[in-house]
């Protein structure tokens, strides 16, 4: 896969071949090349193929969860004794495709057991029908970050995503390589780097005007 470093190193390449005085900071080359692989990405999920890519989707093994009231999972409607769990913690930064954040699975820890997405409204819809005591599945739904969990007692959970920023911090031990921002993997189909970069190009010498390094840089992610 691509790396952000790659990635910024071909588009300045093109663009120094253009016009050779040219000045940009990476993170606005980067800016760029992320807002056009967002766009490309939505594109492939309407057209059901961004989950052909496997490569792409990274797995947090065990994500801690808390219990919640109703109020808080937008829930109020669901019937009493129902139990809803909710991440401890934001999941990091999702891509969204064209139906929402790119989630491949949420599961058991151990994988047996998969949760099947859906919306606070609708589960609350589920709950109402003369079925539900017969449904044995599991459900969740993301809002704001997290993930909420209804009717499980579990721990902690599995969640397999197309994940944007860098999942790393969540599994790095003291004997492990965390790599630099601009080592990183960028989670987009190697066969769409082409068509990004072109964007990324035009967009580049047509704006113009390219913004140059600020006194504060603490916020680069290429830094």
């Amino acid at each position: 896969m691509t790396t952000i470093n790659d990635a910024v190193s071909r588009v300045r390449n093109v663009l120094k071949g253009v016009k050779e005085d040219l000045f940009m900071t990476d993170r606005f080359i980067y800016s760029v090349i992320i807002k056009y692989a967002k766009m490309l990405i939505r594109r492939q999920d309407n057209e059901m193929k961004i989950f052909r890519v496997q490569s792409l989707f990274k797995t947090l093994p065990c994500v801690d969860l808390i219990e919640v009231d109703k109020v808080e999972a937008c829930c109020e409607g669901i019937k009493s004794g129902c139990t809803i769990m909710r991440t401890k913690d934001r999941l990091p930064a999702v891509l969204d495709g064209a139906y929402g954040p790119i989630i491949r699975t949420v599961a058991s820890v151990d994988g047996s057991i998969l949760l099947y997405h859906t919306y606070p409204s609708a589960y609350v819809r589920l709950t109402h029908s003369s079925g539900y005591k017969y449904n044995k599945n599991k459900y969740y739904w993301f809002l704001d970050g997290y993930l909420y969990l209804p009717n499980v007692d579990w721990e902690a959970v599995s969640v397999t995503a197309l994940f944007e920023e860098n999942i790393s911090v969540y599994s790095c031990s003291e004997t492990d390589n965390c790599s630099l921002a601009q080592d990183r993997q960028m989670p987009v189909p190697e066969y769409l780097f082409a068509e990004i970069e072109q964007f990324a190009i035009k967009e580049i010498i047509t704006a113009g005007q390219i913004p140059v390094d600020s006194s504060d840089d603490s916020q680069n992610i290429l830094r």
